[in-house]
């Protein structure tokens, strides 16, 4: 059996990645075409994954003290801004189980989504979500904001071991893996019953594309290899196993015609 062990660590882009959703596109550039991921890595710049961590640790806790109402990202906010699509997937998939929810977040930084969706998930007769990254998030995620409710894993197969979640939740991550499409086999051999994507960018027609997607620097100087998908491939990649339940759009925007959306699949 294949191992996603320390997948975050080895997969994961650094939260600043995901950060970029917060602007929506501004100032977000994403430029060239490249035929494979050591190419489009080769004119990219690194990070300083620590001081991400740093930022949105010190964002995080604030939340938590309740000195702000919520964090994106290193980023605070006076007022939620809700992803309703991917909020009715969650209550749709607990609704579908007795008012049970039990998520695998992918690439969930220290529980944005969580606390973003929080009140909601209070209604709910039991919630279980767990958090799946880097092995430096973990630690810190174990640290202040583990409980029974919200937990923190650096390995997959851990966690569907320990608590055989049902719902897979991937948001604004998918693109930024090397090879996308094996990790997709590795997750849908799970048997996960409900995949929600959201903010995953798609080619208007054709085939993917590797590009390098730049971040300005009042977010923070860096460039990244980004794909985006080709939709007849990305959806029928999950047909044989999976029902479209809805496709909706994301917030995002790119300097190239593209489109970013959302879509939830169910087991068939």
């Amino acid at each position: 059996m294949f191992s996603l062990k320390t997948c975050a660590k080895e997969c994961l882009p650094p939260v600043i990645l995901r950060a970029i959703r917060s602007f929506h596109g501004g100032g977000i550039r994403f430029e060239g075409s490249y035929a494979t991921w050591e190419e489009a890595a080769s004119v990219c710049s690194g990070y300083d994954a620590e001081h991400i961590l740093a930022k949105v640790l010190d964002a995080m806790l604030k939340v938590k003290r309740g000195e702000a109402v919520y964090e994106r990202d290193s980023v605070l906010f006076d007022e939620i801004e809700y992803s309703w699509p991917v909020l009715a997937g969650l209550m749709w998939s607990a609704a579908q189980n007795a008012g049970r929810l039990n998520v695998l977040d992918f690439g969930g930084a220290l529980g944005s989504s969580y606390f973003q969706n929080k009140q909601f998930l209070d209604t709910l007769s039991d919630v279980h979500w767990s958090i799946v990254e880097q092995n430096h998030f973990v630690q810190a995620g174990k640290t202040y904001f583990e409980d029974e409710r919200l937990t923190f894993w650096s390995d997959i197969d851990d966690c569907v071991k320990a608590l055989s979640p049902n719902t897979l939740l991937l948001s604004g991550v998918i693109q930024y893996l090397k090879d996308p499409y094996l990790l997709l086999q590795k997750v849908k051999s799970r048997n996960f019953e409900y995949i929600i994507f959201d903010r995953t960018p798609f080619v208007l027609d054709g085939n993917d594309i590797l590009t390098v997607q730049k971040v300005p620097r009042e977010i923070y100087a860096a460039s990244y290899p980004c794909w985006f998908f080709g939709k007849q491939r990305f959806y029928a990649f999950f047909e044989d196993e999976y029902t479209v339940v809805a496709k909706f759009p994301s917030l995002d925007k790119a300097n190239r015609p593209s489109t970013f959306e959302g879509c939830i699949f169910r087991k068939k």
